[in-house]
């Protein structure tokens, strides 16, 4: 994944849009809350602080007035000046009264600075001597304390809103660089690759769930080219695989038609060989399209995988022997499995035919086929130039042939359709090879339990 093949970066959607409003909206609407709650909590907590200290006021005034009417033996004659001082101090009007409610003084008004009745609320503290309550002092208050500190606390949560506020939009505008604009590079990436561009990616490798969605896309994109370019070089591969036997048949026509040549045996053996060849290929495509689609039947019984194998390699004996070949079978005397014979002796076939077309005069192939642990065991090796590392990883691709394609016939489909024909067995299939002597093929199939009959 390169920078050149990356998707230009998208321009913010209605998914951010709708990010921003719901951060605003989220953010406003705890201003407001915290606002409300603040101001409630600091009116309350300030009328609280207020009342107490207010109350210590009068009481200290009245302490006061206890002091002068104890001095003047009464109320008579009584000097409040100490407690008038007290309520000047703290900004307030003084009234005294006697127990029977009668006013005996009254210190404020005009002459203190006072307009008239309080307009910030009032306090009464008992007048007590010696025990016994000979009157009562009242605080009026001119203003409320706590308008100050109301103005005070809405200054503050005014700048506390508009901080959250600027947080707000810088978190929404991160937020949404980080999940809408990746999204939407990944939607257009999207529409582009299925416009016909593939050369579209994504370009993101950050971490988390948006990069993992934007990787499985850019990989996903790979595999389609891949598979592309697989798809076209296996339809030139199947075109050119069977022109040849096509052309050989109609060369052979041609001439026979023309009497160019007797249409003697040899002729017609040739002819015949051909159709025999272009009808392999055209029945390995159609077995192998069906075990890839999984739509392949299979006549399920249980068969004796070691005889069977004896029995294929006893059959093909004779082609091997003609390509100078020594080929040896190890078996266990019974090694059962459920399978369709007829499709476990076509695996059998191209495992011996691919060693046959591979290897050199003189060389060894050996069939083994071992039963352990609940599993069927069949070995194919043989002594020849073994695969290439770098051709191992492809010897079951259909129309593979490797780099000694041009010297070894075939049509590259056999070891294909062995891994489609042991996997709708529910098996496997692995090729070991050190890339000098010799190949091993391996085939693992579940045994079966023998039965009756």
């Amino acid at each position: 994944m390169t920078p050149d093949t990356a998707a230009p970066t998208a321009p913010i959607g209605p998914l951010g849009r709708r990010l921003r409003l719901a951060f605003l909206t989220v953010a406003v609407g705890s201003i407001a809350l915290v606002a409300v709650a603040a101001l409630i909590g600091t009116d309350r907590g300030l009328e609280t602080a207020s009342t107490h200290d207010r109350m210590l006021v009068a009481q200290k005034a009245a302490a006061a007035a206890a002091d002068a009417y104890r001095a003047a033996g009464g109320w008579e004659g009584a000097d409040l000046a100490a407690a008038t001082a007290i309520a000047a101090g703290a900004g307030a009007e003084l009234e005294v009264v006697d127990s029977g409610s009668s006013r005996v003084g009254h210190m404020g008004g005009e002459a203190h600075g006072f307009g008239g009745q309080g307009q910030g609320g009032s306090v009464t503290s008992p007048v007590v001597v010696d025990g016994t309550a000979v009157g009562s002092v009242r605080l009026s208050f001119l203003t409320p304390v706590t308008s100050a500190a109301r103005t005070i606390a809405w200054w503050w949560i005014l700048a506390a809103g508009f901080g959250a506020l600027c947080l707000a939009l810088l978190a929404a505008r991160l937020v949404t660089r980080r999940v809408s604009r990746p999204l939407a590079t990944v939607a257009a990436t999207a529409h582009s690759f299925a416009s016909g561009d593939r050369t579209a990616r994504t370009g993101i490798s950050g971490s988390g769930e948006i990069g993992d969605v934007a990787r499985a896309l850019d990989d996903m994109a790979e595999e389609v080219v891949a598979s592309e370019h697989a798809r076209r070089r296996a339809a030139a591969d199947v075109a050119h695989e069977l022109r040849t036997p096509l052309a050989a048949l109609q060369a052979g026509l041609e001439e026979a038609r023309d009497g160019l040549v007797a249409t003697d045996p040899a002729l017609l053996a040739g002819l015949h060989d051909q159709s025999l060849r272009l009808g392999r290929i055209v029945a390995d495509l159609a077995a192998l399209s069906a075990a890839e689609a999984g739509a392949l039947r299979l006549e399920l019984q249980q068969v004796d995988l070691a005889a069977l194998a004896t029995e294929e390699t006893a059959a093909q004996q004779p082609r091997l022997r003609a390509a100078d070949l020594t080929v040896n079978v190890d078996a266990d005397s019974r090694v059962i499995v459920s399978g369709d014979p007829d499709r476990l002796r076509q695996v059998v076939d191209n495992l011996l035919s691919n060693a046959g077309r591979y290897c050199r005069p003189g060389d060894v192939v050996t069939v083994t086929v071992r039963a352990h642990d609940s599993v069927a065991e069949l070995e194919v090796s043989d002594t020849g130039p073994g695969i290439a590392p770098e051709d191992l990883p492809h010897v079951f691709d259909r129309l593979w042939r490797g780099h000694e394609a041009d010297r070894v016939g075939g049509s590259g489909i056999g070891l294909a359709v062995v891994k489609g024909l042991i996997e709708a067995h529910g098996g496997t299939v692995v090729a070991e090879s050190d890339g000098r002597s010799g190949t091993t093929v391996r085939v693992e199939l579940p045994t079966a339990a023998m039965t009756a009959g």
